[in-house]
């Protein structure tokens, strides 16, 4: 059993200040000497950089989708562990998730998973007694716990007074109330929030104001008894180095090779262009034998030394792609171990870097495509196969993830494609070592992919490579060898179904 006092912030729909409420609880809580852990429901990266810096521990994801319900109370205990409470931040409205899944991936499942009690956000904007029926239908429909409410943007004092007034005509305690306070919005762009490490100092001063904020309006004492009444969970915590040997003991997972004692380095961009990943990636990788070094892609001029594989993940190269290109020291060292065969696992922005082009800017030049802004958003988990061997994953091999982004490849997948599912073209590309698609994994869901990496990555070792010379000056003519093939002539813009979040 172990008792993680822990509270869920949620809402009836997105724009009513979950993340405001969130945030700002974890930093005012974290003044006061309490010690704090982050969470965000579903597969949202942006929000859990904010929990960081409040929390000053790594905010982490909680999504039933990608990793499974039965791993979302051990991954909440072990990302919790030595915390004196918790902040869950939900995600949309209480109720919402994928899209035909009833509550499945909602922030009332992961409630309900958690055993967790749930404040609700509520933006009182424009009502005054009908929020009474908000509540009362909120606190009535479903299975989970509301055990008060936060009323946000209020305009007045006599504005207040009629609210706490109608939630008290239906029972609802009110533990908080947030006056209009447009000096802690955050600024806003294509998919969301700017991320935290994108505008380190300003966002330093907003999580500041916000514990300002939620320090003056809220009763900090009452959404601690709150998160105090939550029972203990009768679970395990999750494990990185249980989840690798437990993927290990599986047959017909990992790449073969033999065990070792050597760790050889992994690389892990990061920085403002790749901003967006889980912990649990790094923790794997850790355990599954690798020495994980961070590469800042937009600063750094060189892959870490002795670096034989890399992990490129999501974030936003379009809007650095100007410092991504004159980076072509780093570019070439890149198409270089690329085309020595070691180890490169990209994932969206991570797929668009790998490219020869972004929006006409030049890239690493990997990949025989090149990627442009969109006007159109692609959202949506999709339910994936395998359709190559890679060192990702085997062929067959089934997979939930996320997609999230404006931007296109053309063409949408190589001679080898990494992903399929239903309503689509196959997508991706898997050539030599490197296995580029647009789908966000959770790794957690699926420990062998460390395991495969870091085995790849130890056969790496012994493959020299260097950002000069034959593959260095001439890396898409190189990979292009390991491809066996010109550039794919087929057209692959067919029309994709997309499911959205509602």
């Amino acid at each position: 059993m172990v008792a993680v006092p822990r509270v869920v912030v949620a809402a009836p729909g997105s724009g009513h200040g979950k993340t405001t409420v969130a945030t700002g609880l974890l930093a005012a809580y974290a003044v006061q000497g309490v010690r704090v852990a982050g969470f965000k429901v579903g597969p949202d990266y942006i929000d859990p950089g904010y929990h960081t810096l409040a929390a000053g521990r790594p905010g982490r994801n909680l999504d039933p989708v990608l990793v499974g319900e039965e791993r979302v109370a051990p991954l909440f205990v072990h990302g919790a562990a030595g915390a004196d409470l918790a902040v869950i931040e939900g995600v949309m409205g209480l109720y919402d998730g994928r899209v035909g899944g009833a509550d499945v991936g909602s922030t009332a499942q992961v409630a309900a998973l958690l055993a967790a009690p749930v404040l609700l956000v509520v933006d009182a904007a424009g009502q005054s007694r009908s929020i009474a029926a908000l509540v009362h239908g909120f606190r009535s429909f479903g299975q989970v716990h509301i055990a008060g409410v936060i009323l946000n943007r209020v305009g007045s004092d006599r504005h207040e007074q009629v609210l706490r007034d109608a939630c008290a005509e239906v029972g609802a305690p009110v533990l908080g109330v947030l006056l209009r306070h447009p000096s802690v919005d955050t600024p806003s762009r294509h998919l969301g929030l700017v991320p935290a490490v994108e505008r380190a100092a300003e966002a330093r001063t907003a999580v500041g104001a916000l514990a300002e904020l939620v320090a003056a309006s809220v009763d900090l004492a009452a959404v601690a008894a709150v998160a105090g009444a939550a029972p203990p969970l009768a679970v395990e915590p999750w494990s990185p180095a249980a989840a690798v040997r437990h993927a290990d003991a599986r047959p017909g997972e990992n790449v073969p090779g033999e065990a070792s004692g050597d760790r050889p380095v992994v690389a892990v961009a990061g920085g403002p262009a790749f901003s967006f990943g889980y912990p649990e990636t790094v923790e794997l990788l850790t355990a599954a034998g690798a020495e994980v070094r961070t590469v800042d892609p937009v600063r750094d001029q060189r892959l870490p030394a002795a670096t034989v594989a890399l992990v490129v993940g999501g974030g936003f190269p379009e809007v650095y792609a100007a410092e991504l290109a004159a980076n072509a020291g780093l570019r070439r060292q890149v198409a270089a171990l690329a085309a020595a065969g070691a180890p490169i696992v990209a994932e969206c922005a991570g797929l668009l870097w790998l490219c020869r082009t972004l929006d006409e800017a030049p890239m690493c030049g990997v990949l025989p495509a090149d990627a442009r802004m969109t006007s159109r958003l692609t959202l949506g988990y999709r339910d994936a196969v395998a359709l190559t061997d890679s060192v990702l994953a085997p062929e067959g091999a089934r997979l939930t993830g996320h997609e999230f982004h404006r931007t296109e490849v053309t063409p949408r997948a190589g001679a080898a494609p990494a992903w399929g599912w239903r309503g689509a073209a196959p997508e991706g590309f898997v050539a030599g070592g490197v296995h580029a698609s647009y789908l966000h994994l959770h790794w957690a869901a699926r420990p062998q992919i460390a395991s495969r990496l870091v085995a790849a990555a130890r056969r790496a070792v012994s493959v020299p490579w260097q950002a000069g010379g034959e593959h260095g000056d001439q890396p898409f003519v190189a990979l292009r060898n390991v491809l066996g093939q010109a550039e794919p002539a087929v057209d692959f813009q067919a029309d994709e179904a997309v499911h959205h979040r509602p």
